[in-house]
């Protein structure tokens, strides 16, 4: 396959990844989802899950699978979205999603079978836990990778910051963190709440290999993810919040809201207006 037909095939399947999120996000009704930072990791989980990680659905504990961590647990609609393409469930599962008793939660819950790899909801915790994976596979003499997805509002934590001085400390070069910078937080932008400029430059300064891209090219992802180094890696993604719809992009009412009837077959029409090249 070329590698045009990869970036189109990888496009292919964020529009269905989007198509997903939207389809969930109308099943939870009252419950809401988070839905605009769930829409600016579509391109980044669309090119891991089609091109980059190394899994089989058909075996989901799989020792030598490579781990993906969703450190901000709230994005999960675009994860959950991936995991059901990839083969971990069924269609009819979409409708459980914030249900009473279901596996599809607003945050993840650890549920390996189903490609859930660790519960994730706390900000600040998923790097921590891909360290701890990745020393893993090191002490195991196994060569699969870890990649763990944090947002830029996380990095107000200071728990992610002590994780990315140990990463390096121990030379983690089997760890890819990707930095989903969409530039908004839950309350405001990350400038009102805590400035998150030169983000890359903090992060070189803890002895990081980092990329900066645009989180929505894909061909800029897989140059990144396919990047090779020996120390860990951060790829700092430049996102939309919102990505994909007129009404959610850069809008941070969307950041968690309910999803009505109307505004789901109007994004749906403005998805199928707006198909990949």
């Amino acid at each position: 396959m070329s590698n045009q037909d990869q970036i189109t095939e990888i496009k292919n399947f964020a529009k269905q990844i989007r198509k997903n999120i939207l389809y969930m996000s109308l099943v939870a009704g009252a419950s809401s989802s988070h839905f605009g930072g769930s829409l600016s990791t579509v391109e980044i989980l669309a090119t891991l899950y089609n091109n980059i990680l190394k899994f089989d659905s058909s075996n989901p504990l799989w020792e030598d699978r490579d781990r993906f961590i969703l450190s901000k647990g709230h994005a999960c609609l675009g994860y959950y979205s991936a995991l059901y393409e990839k083969g971990y469930f069924k269609k009819e599962d979409l409708n459980l999603f914030e249900q009473n008793g279901s596996f599809l939660l607003g945050h993840p819950v650890i549920n390996k079978k189903k490609g859930i790899e660790f519960s994730n909801g706390s900000l600040g915790m998923g790097l921590s836990l891909g360290i701890g994976v990745a020393l893993a596979a090191k002490k195991k003499n196994k060569d699969y990778k870890v990649f763990v997805l944090i947002g830029d509002g996380e990095c107000n934590e200071g728990s992610v910051w002590e994780a990315s001085m140990s990463a390096a400390h121990f030379k983690l070069n089997n760890l890819t963190t990707i930095l989903d910078n969409n530039n908004l937080q839950q309350t405001g932008t990350n400038e009102e709440i805590m400035s998150t400029r030169k983000l890359g430059d903090k992060w070189k300064s803890f002895n990081w290999d980092v990329k900066e891209i645009d989180g929505h090219d894909v061909k800029q992802i897989l140059a990144a993810f396919n990047h090779v180094s020996e120390k860990p890696k951060l790829i700092l993604a430049n996102t939309i919040k919102g990505r994909g719809f007129s009404f959610s992009e850069n809008n941070n009412d969307w950041h968690h809201n309910i999803m009505t009837k109307k505004q789901y077959d109007d994004a749906l029409k403005e998805l199928d207006l707006n198909d990949p090249e």
